[in-house]
C-alpha cells in the first residue's frame, strides 16, 4: 500500500473537522448526564427544600433548560462551523485537494474497499446530521420533531467511526502504514 502524503490544507481540513466533531460530542455528553434537565432540576429542588421557596417540577425543567442553553448554543454554533468545514470538504476535490477514493475501482483489497466504503457512509451520515440540524433551526415547526429523532442518532455513528477510524489509524501505524500519523500531524514521515 502506498504512503500517502498529506497536503497542509488536508491536515488543516481534517483535524479541524476532528476537533469540532469530539466538540459536538461533549456537548451532547454533558447534556446527556451532569446537564441533564432532570439533574439539573433535582439539584435545585433539593437546594429549595431548605428554603421557604417552592417551585413546581415544570418550572424547575423551565430554569434548568434555561441554565445549560448557553452550552447547548455551542453545540449549534460547532453544528454551523462543521456545516461550512464539510462544504469546503466537497468542494476542494473540484481544485484538486482532498480527492474522494472510489470503492469501486478494480484492484482494490477487501480491506481497501472497506476502508473507502466507510468514509462514504460516515460523510453521508454527517451530512444527514448537519441537514437535520439545520432544519431544526431554520426549518417549520412541524418538521422539528421528526428531525429530531434523526438527528439524535447521530451518536450511535460518530462513536462508531471515531472508534473504527482510531483503531484503523494505529493497526496501519504498527502495520504496512508505518508513519502515517506522523504524516497527517506534520505533512511529512517521520524519520527513524
Amino acid at each position: 500500500m502506498e504512503n500517502i502524503k498529506y497536503s497542509k490544507i488536508y491536515r488543516i481540513i481534517h483535524w479541524t473537522i476532528a476537533f469540532s466533531l469530539l466538540l459536538l460530542l461533549i456537548t451532547i455528553f454533558l447534556r446527556l448526564t451532569w446537564m441533564n434537565k432532570n439533574n439539573i432540576a433535582a439539584i435545585m429542588q433539593n437546594y429549595l427544600s431548605g428554603t421557604d421557596q417552592v417551585l413546581s417540577q415544570d418550572q424547575l425543567i423551565v430554569l434548568a433548560k434555561k441554565i445549560r442553553q448557553p452550552m447547548w448554543n455551542w453545540h449549534i454554533y460547532i453544528g454551523y462551523v462543521l456545516t461550512g468545514l464539510f462544504s469546503l470538504r466537497f468542494i476542494l476535490p473540484l481544485f484538486g485537494h482532498m480527492k474522494f477514493q472510489n470503492p469501486l475501482v478494480k484492484n482494490l483489497s477487501i480491506k481497501e474497499k472497506f476502508q473507502k466504503w466507510t468514509y462514504i457512509i460516515f460523510y453521508l451520515c454527517v451530512v444527514i446530521s448537519l441537514v437535520t440540524g439545520l432544519i431544526i433551526e431554520f426549518g417549520s415547526k412541524e418538521l422539528k420533531k421528526p428531525m429530531e429523532e434523526i438527528h439524535v442518532l447521530s451518536i450511535y455513528y460518530l462513536v462508531g467511526f471515531i472508534i473504527i477510524h482510531v483503531a484503523g489509524v494505529f493497526v496501519a501505524e504498527f502495520t504496512n502504514q508505518k508513519g502515517i500519523i506522523s504524516r497527517i500531524v506534520s505533512g511529512s514521515k517521520k524519520e527513524n
